[in-house]
């Protein structure tokens, strides 16, 4: 990529943010669940992020080498489903994917009776899945606390197992509403799930297909909150958003109220308002990893000290995203300190008149959360395009709102 964007300041935000994308992890989940139904369902409003559309194709490919590129959801979730279905491919991924950790998933399945071979290093991608030959249980015990996706994989492959599936959550368990959201999708196509605490059960049988539209995305709302916590002066709508949403991320709502912004429904709209924020702030983002990036931010740049617990899924995402904060937030004057499990954030008293180009370290979320500080100087983002992961029209809802902005 190796491009930059300068980011002009604004101050005074006011306007419609242009159509928010469609919820990322509802539309490759139902995109699973449309494949595994016995005929085709019929979705609108699918997201136009890049991991959805890369979802797509890999999903209608000939090929036998499948790239999942950088993206996490799109790899673990076709683990399960070339398993089940009994296609024989490569799965593959860039090199940071490679570095990324599959194996609770993949040694699930190879419980289950799947024949998975590892290509490279022993617990990583790229995979050689031969599929399901026969299933030897319908019990399985996997950890709580590493990745949701995991456990949405298998639940969503479950209905196609002859038995069925038990899933034992093992320990503490990590984004909770993640799970929660997967089996809301796999009712609505006609699966019997049941959520315990700490199981999941999946009844055998088929999907039925249906007509489903997804709605807007609240991680990509989260920015716009952080827009209007920093502004000046902020009179922000975001259009057709869903408040009694499958998306965890919507506590956003609530983190916001401590952090200066007033979510005001309008019809299906929402207008946010800036109100007095807290002196101080703490958040368990063990149920909603995406927003800790976006919020540590907003912290800095508002003198806000905080306390963070629930962090350590960001070690795998996209990049280490809690060594990226620290290092990035530096920049600000800011220091994110780690101690047992818990970050303390400690602002500086005053955001420099300059910062130092963003490095987004290939991270999506990297860009976004730092973006909002164009509203209080003029700030430079480094690879800009990875937004393209999640939401492509991020720059031009930028645009829309009054920014100016220059790529070079």
């Amino acid at each position: 990529m190796q491009q930059i964007i300068h980011l002009q300041k604004n101050s005074r935000l006011r306007g419609t943010v242009n159509k928010l994308p469609a919820s990322k992890s509802i539309s490759n989940r139902v995109l699973i669940i449309q494949a595994l139904c016995p005929s085709p369902a019929e979705l609108h409003n699918l997201s136009d992020a890049n991991d959805t559309v890369l979802m797509q194709r890999l999903l209608q490919s000939g090929e036998h080498t499948l790239d999942a590129e950088d993206a996490g959801t799109t790899m673990r979730f076709l683990t399960a489903y070339l398993a089940v279905t009994g296609k024989q491919k490569t799965l593959t991924g860039t090199e940071r994917m490679q570095r990324r950790p599959i194996k609770l998933l993949v040694d699930a399945l190879r419980a289950l009776g799947a024949s998975i071979e590892y290509l490279n290093e022993e617990g990583y991608p790229p995979l050689r899945i031969h599929g399901i030959k026969a299933s030897e249980t319908n019990t399985l015990s996997i950890r709580g606390d590493v990745s949701s996706q995991y456990i949405s994989a298998l639940m969503m492959i479950a209905p196609r197992l002859p038995q069925g599936l038990v899933i034992n959550l093992e320990g503490h368990v990590g984004s909770r509403p993640y799970i929660e959201m997967t089996a809301s999708l796999m009712r609505l196509f006609g699966a019997d799930v049941t959520v315990e605490e700490q199981s999941v059960v999946v009844k055998a049988g088929a999907y039925k297909p249906r007509t489903y539209t997804v709605e807007s995305d609240w991680s990509a709302a989260s920015y716009w909150y952080a827009f209007t916590a920093l502004a000046d002066e902020a009179d922000i709508v975001l259009p057709e958003m869903t408040v009694r949403s499958l998306q965890g991320d919507r506590v956003i709502m609530d983190m916001m109220e401590q952090l200066g912004v007033m979510t005001q429904p309008r019809g299906s709209n929402l207008l946010l308002m800036k109100i007095p924020s807290r002196d101080s702030f703490s958040w368990d983002f063990t149920h909603c990893p995406d927003l800790a990036q976006t919020v540590a931010v907003v912290c800095a740049a508002k003198n806000i000290r905080a306390e963070f617990t629930g962090l350590q899924s960001l070690r795998i995402k996209e990049t280490d995203r809690i060594k990226a904060l620290q290092q990035e937030l530096a920049k600000l004057g800011a220091q994110l300190l780690e101690e047992d499990n818990r970050w303390t954030l400690i602002p500086a008293p005053s955001v420099p008149e300059f910062i130092d180009p963003i490095h987004t370290y290939l991270d999506h979320r990297m860009a976004m959360a730092f973006a909002p500080l164009a509203t209080m100087r003029d700030i430079v983002i480094e690879d800009p395009m990875v937004v393209r992961k999640s939401y492509p029209k991020f720059w031009e809802g930028m645009k829309g709102m009054g920014f100016n902005l220059t790529f070079a």
